[in-house]
């Protein structure tokens, strides 16, 4: 199973969240022909959103988003508050390059869209020489939140480890503490959380600290398309957009972005779709009736 462990010191003034996803991984790139540094990329970006997202307590989405830039077109990783994961990316399988070099002339934004209230959009600077240190950068400067992060990408494994300071805690010892607890995390790689289970990747670390473990929470590597998704962004594109496909071929064939899934309609089933929304619409007769 796919988990998330939080944990904290306690009454040290520090937390923590540790991840390991065996599952879906293939599933989720496999359909699409990305380089071996774009995938890796887009799996550390994988990984780190629900980390990212696991203190958070509001219901909706988080999106960590790339766009614009010269070789990356797009790159996405998406969490909900139920710890559903998925993550694409828009670049030619001939794609290559450093971290600095696959996102250089574009932006990279986290952008938080609760069920309820006004969405939230901050833009994280292209920082260091990964994925991770620009986003530590992040949390330290704009969230005044002193954070370590390390990431690893595997053909079917993404693991993590974040450590943050918890807000308020402040003093000379809790400075001390916290720069103890940054260079035990400074001894771990990322090829160790790949090949370690992570209860004892956190025993090895932090074997004589006050560690306390919390429940783990199930993380989903999956795709939320479905059928009926793919139809209300046909109806939202309207008859006049879709009537032209037909004159060139029988049918409407629509891929999902993140995990390859191709949905494929026929006029009929177009039409269907268009005449009950329309029908929806409708005054009903009987209600005009005074």
């Amino acid at each position: 199973m796919n988990t998330l462990i939080p944990f904290d010191f306690s009454r040290q003034g520090a937390r923590g969240v540790i991840l390991r996803i065996d599952e879906g991984v293939e599933a989720m790139f496999g359909a699409r022909d990305y380089s071996a540094d774009v995938r890796q990329l887009l799996g550390e970006a994988a990984a780190a959103a629900p980390m990212l997202a696991s203190h958070l307590k509001f219901e909706g989405r988080i999106n960590l988003q790339f766009q614009g830039g010269d070789r990356i077109q797009l790159l996405v990783a998406q969490v909900d508050h139920q710890l559903r994961v998925r993550a694409m990316a828009k670049a030619g399988p001939e794609i290559d390059g450093s971290f600095k070099e696959l996102l250089q002339g574009g932006l990279l934004a986290w952008l938080l869209e609760p069920r309820h209230g006004q969405p939230y959009q901050a833009y994280v600077e292209i920082s260091g020489d990964s994925l991770a240190a620009s986003l530590e950068g992040y949390f330290a400067q704009s969230e005044q939140l002193p954070t370590r992060l390390r990431l690893a990408s595997g053909a079917t494994t993404l693991a993590g480890l974040l450590l943050q300071r918890v807000p308020g805690a402040d003093g000379d010892d809790a400075d001390g503490y916290w720069q103890h607890l940054c260079a035990l995390f400074g001894t771990l790689k990322a090829e160790e959380l790949l090949s370690t289970d992570s209860d004892t990747v956190l025993r090895r670390l932090f074997h004589q600290e006050p560690l306390r473990r919390h429940e783990p929470r199930e993380v989903q590597l999956s795709c939320t398309c479905s059928r009926a998704s793919i139809s209300q962004m046909l109806l939202s594109l309207g008859r006049d957009e879709i009537e032209p496909i037909f004159e060139e071929r029988d049918h409407v064939e629509v891929t999902c972005e993140f995990c390859g899934r191709e949905y494929r309609y026929v006029r009929s089933e177009v039409q269907e779709l268009f005449d009950g929304a329309e029908a929806q619409r409708e005054p009903n007769p009987i209600q005009q009736t005074h």
